[in-house]
């Protein structure tokens, strides 16, 4: 059964941070935006792992389900997956968002295996200081959807 969305929407793969889960259907709730859950998670996923920073807001979010990435492509086949990694070259500052691109963020620990990075649309970054890692994942997730949704009106739909 594919799940079709009309605005840019957030993945997360195999999150293994019950915290950055519950900031990021926060905000899914907040914007009205879907948020796809690919797993396994690195815990168990249910209300009580988020519902301190997720708050009372879970219940507000539209939460997509998949039982591995294959199953999360497969019913989003109409949809660019723009995955986001330190590994990018281009910066999201260039990049051009359109209306059904789904932002996938790895996993906290471990981002996302090879064969992931390879098969996304594309792949973008925040630029950072050159001594710096990383971002928090739910940082980085609500930094870039904030310029999709600008890029694609999607602030004009909420």
């Amino acid at each position: 059964m594919s799940v079709f969305f009309i605005m840019v929407s957030l993945a997360l793969y195999q999150p293994d941070q019950a915290g950055n889960v519950g900031t990021l259907l926060r905000m899914g709730a907040c914007l009205n935006m879907p948020v796809h859950i690919i797993h396994p998670c690195g815990f168990s996923f249910c209300e009580k792992a988020f519902r301190r920073s997720a708050m009372d807001y879970s219940d507000s979010a539209v939460i997509v389900e998949h039982d591995d990435y294959q199953n999360f492509f497969d019913n989003n086949p109409q949809s660019r997956i723009i995955l986001l990694t330190t590994k990018a070259s281009s910066s999201y500052i260039d990049f051009k968002f359109q209306t059904h691109d789904i932002l996938l963020l790895g996993q906290e620990s471990a981002g996302v295996p090879e064969y992931v990075h390879n098969h996304a649309s594309a792949r973008i970054k925040i630029p950072m200081a050159k001594e710096m890692r990383s971002m928090n994942i739910a940082i980085a997730g609500a930094f870039i959807m904030g310029e999709a949704l600008r890029q694609t009106q999607g602030f004009a739909k909420l």
